[in-house]
């Protein structure tokens, strides 16, 4: 059986944990030594170590036959150090991984203004996060063609469930319809389904938009999910007079719009969705 390394195991990797574990011998990446015990109920192997301190990732060459790499960028700067640091901690051994599958995000192709995005679209990220996680897929491309690793990428939207709402982020103003964009979505569960068929499937150098089939206004998304958790609406006002409301991180996401094409995905992974619908995952 060969060896598959989770690098950041939060919801989504321990999601995917029970579909790779019959092919798989699991193990995960962490600097949580708290976390040890709940990876190990999980059929998952706990290694430490700290993306941010490339010294304690000694463990790591030779590990892995395959990589699933969930871990996000740190908080500032242009360029994603963890990856980087991961990269170079795979490439000290003479065998490196034969597949890795990263999950980046939709937000690398910037305000589309409303339009479908398919994977051949320009990118143009607008914020730092998204300029980082755009580094990241160009230096795991790189280094995939380099060392002759299989390399898919996955640009994943907003991910939800039930236990991902936010009271909080439920009672933040919208904006209002003239002026609202498009926003996509995928449930949890699908995403770690999907993660584990690019896995399986995905192919060399391949590029994949990750999304359900409902995209929705944010107000409207804002809107279903303060219905479904019997809780006020979300007060909808004016550009103008949002921006001057809202934190400036849940602003940027308002200023970007795109509809998601999932085309490639269904069918190249052979994808069929639990949860085509925001409605059908929060039912």
């Amino acid at each position: 059986m060969r060896n598959l390394l989770i690098v950041g195991c939060g919801d989504i990797g321990l999601r995917a944990a029970p579909l790779l574990g019959k092919s798989y011998r699991l193990f995960a990446l962490t600097h949580s030594p708290e976390r040890f015990c709940a990876l190990r109920k999980s059929g998952i192997t706990p290694i430490y170590g700290d993306l941010d301190r490339p010294e304690s990732l000694s463990r790591l060459p030779g590990i892995a036959h395959t990589v699933l790499h969930l871990a996000p960028p740190q908080n500032h700067g242009g360029h994603d150090i963890r990856t980087a640091n991961l990269l170079a901690a795979l490439s000290k051994c003479a065998i490196v991984p034969y597949r890795l599958v990263y999950i980046s995000t939709s937000g690398v192709y910037g305000d589309c203004r409303g339009e479908i995005v398919c994977e051949t679209r320009r990118t143009g990220p607008q914020t730092l996060r998204a300029v980082r996680r755009l580094d990241a897929e160009k230096k795991i491309r790189k280094w995939g063609r380099g060392n002759g690793v299989s390399v898919s990428i996955l640009r994943v939207p907003g991910i939800y469930s039930s236990e991902r709402v936010s009271p909080s982020r439920l009672a933040m103003p919208v904006l209002q319809e003239c002026d609202d964009v498009y926003t996509n979505h995928i449930h949890a569960e699908d995403l770690a389904r999907i993660a584990a068929a690019a896995i399986k499937r995905g192919l060399p150098g391949r590029i994949y938009n990750v999304g359900d089939d409902s995209p929705m206004k944010i107000a409207d998304y804002s809107d279903l999910l303060a219905d479904r958790f019997g809780l006020p609406r979300p007060a909808r006002f004016s550009r103008a007079e949002l921006e001057k409301i809202v934190p400036e991180s849940m602003y940027s996401f308002m200023q970007e719009s795109r509809r998601m094409d999932n085309l490639r995905m269904k069918r190249e992974l052979r994808i069929s969705l639990k949860y085509p619908k925001v409605s059908d995952g929060l039912s």
